[in-house]
């Protein structure tokens, strides 16, 4: 039981040095942090660290972030059609990276430039959670590359042909004339209303 309350503590020391300078700390920087003496015992804890999910490894073996992000309390249910009578009440807690996010080394996110995907909710400024190893369908959201452009687009199967719609009738279907390059699937989008 203390071991797993280290490794708690020691997942909060790692959060909060991620948040101040937005990098992962050194096995160095990690000895002050928790405390320890050797590089042999940071090794050691980085590794439980990774099996306990605080922390992943990339396919490089470098750490990066794992459920890292402070779970948010889940208080219950809100009506979004007729008012209805609620209370307040603990329901759970829950981690959005961890909510959003099944696998981290394939995941990136992007900011959103223009208004193509505006019917689709997606608008100028959102963040978009994109990953890379899952085959598009149509009706997915995708980044692509076509013809050496990148863009936001639906994903639309027409026989053998791949074309990329937008959601906004001012743009046109774009018909790849030489190549088409899907870099990933949208998998959320993130809107920061203040």
């Amino acid at each position: 039981m203390r071991d797993r309350k280290d490794l708690i503590r020691q997942a909060k020391e790692i959060n909060l040095f991620y948040s101040d300078h937005k990098r992962m700390p050194s096995y160095s920087e990690m000895l002050k942090l928790f405390r320890l003496r050797s590089k042999n015992a940071v090794f050691k804890r980085v590794l439980s660290l990774v099996r306990e999910g605080f922390l992943d490894k990339d396919s490089k073996g470098r750490i990066v972030p794992g459920r890292l992000l402070k779970p948010t309390r889940v208080l219950g249910v809100i009506a979004a059609g007729f008012p209805s009578p609620a209370e307040e009440e603990l329901v759970d807690t829950m981690s959005l990276d961890e909510y959003l996010i099944s696998n981290p080394q394939a995941t990136y996110i992007l900011k959103v430039d223009g208004d193509s995907m505006i019917d689709a909710g997606i608008h100028p400024g959102d963040l978009i959670l994109t990953q890379r190893n899952i085959a598009p369908k149509t009706g997915d959201i995708v980044v692509a590359q076509v013809d050496g452009e990148w863009t936001l687009k639906y994903f639309e199967k027409r026989g053998k042909i791949a074309v990329l719609k937008s959601a906004n009738r001012k743009y046109p279907t774009i018909m790849p004339k030489q190549e088409l390059i899907i870099a990933g699937v949208v998998i959320a989008n993130v809107r920061k209303y203040r």
